[in-house]
């Protein structure tokens, strides 16, 4: 049996921006707008970053902690977390990917979405593309009554997100011996999980994913 597999990145990929910062923004207007005013602190952190201070995996733990908290109930998070969802397909989804997504569909591919974004609002946008599953950064609580700012295992970036990928797989019981994979990213960063793929797509590359794609004979697809 030839298991097929479609494998998506979700931030640029399939929208058109990031949706992390937004996420936030959404997330502090809805529940405690004086939050807003710390927005100059997750600048200051992404400087930290950029200088190697902190990682990306600390980054992202602290920005949820200036603009949602460190602890917080998850029913009170969900119907903001439902309404971002709407937002971001209404306003921020390339409407090739989801022709493209339609496609894989018809062909008879099982559709994931591979994500550094976190599972706790990728899941409810993935669910309105109609994804089988996702694969995404997940939180220490993610199947708690509380959220925490704290990431549980890795950062689903980069290297990271292979594993991911073929932990999920061995989970599932697909032998990659027996599958088939499309994957689709807009960013070098994915470079690892385009090699695993057995049809890999450079989708609204980047300038070094373009280039590596050329250089590789990858497919380019631009999405409007």
């Amino acid at each position: 049996m030839t298991h097929r597999l479609a494998i998506y990145d979700m931030d640029r990929t399939v929208t058109f921006s990031g949706t992390y910062t937004g996420f936030l923004i959404h997330m502090a207007r809805a529940m405690a707008p004086w939050r807003l005013a710390l927005l100059p602190c997750v600048g200051l952190l992404m400087l930290a970053y950029v200088v190697k201070l902190i990682t990306r995996q600390r980054l992202k733990e602290l920005n949820q902690a200036l603009m949602i908290g460190f602890n917080v109930e998850r029913a009170r998070l969900m119907p903001h977390v439902e309404t971002y969802a709407d937002k971001v397909l209404a306003t921020n989804v390339r409407q090739g990917a989801v022709a493209q997504i339609a496609q894989d569909r018809a062909d008879g591919y099982r559709l994931v979405l591979a994500t550094a974004s976190y599972r706790l609002y990728v899941e409810p946008i993935a669910r309105r593309l109609g994804f089988d599953a996702v694969i995404a950064t997940d939180h220490l609580s993610q199947d708690l009554r509380y959220v925490r700012a704290k990431i549980a295992g890795e950062n689903c970036y980069d290297t990271g997100k292979l594993r991911m990928i073929k932990a999920w797989m061995a989970a599932e019981a697909i032998d990659r011996g027996q599958a088939h994979i499309r994957a689709y990213s807009d960013h070098v960063s994915d470079a690892p999980m385009l090699e695993f793929a057995d049809i890999p797509f450079a989708s609204n590359p980047h300038k070094k994913l373009a280039k590596l794609a050329a250089a590789r004979g990858w497919t380019r697809v631009d999405w409007t």
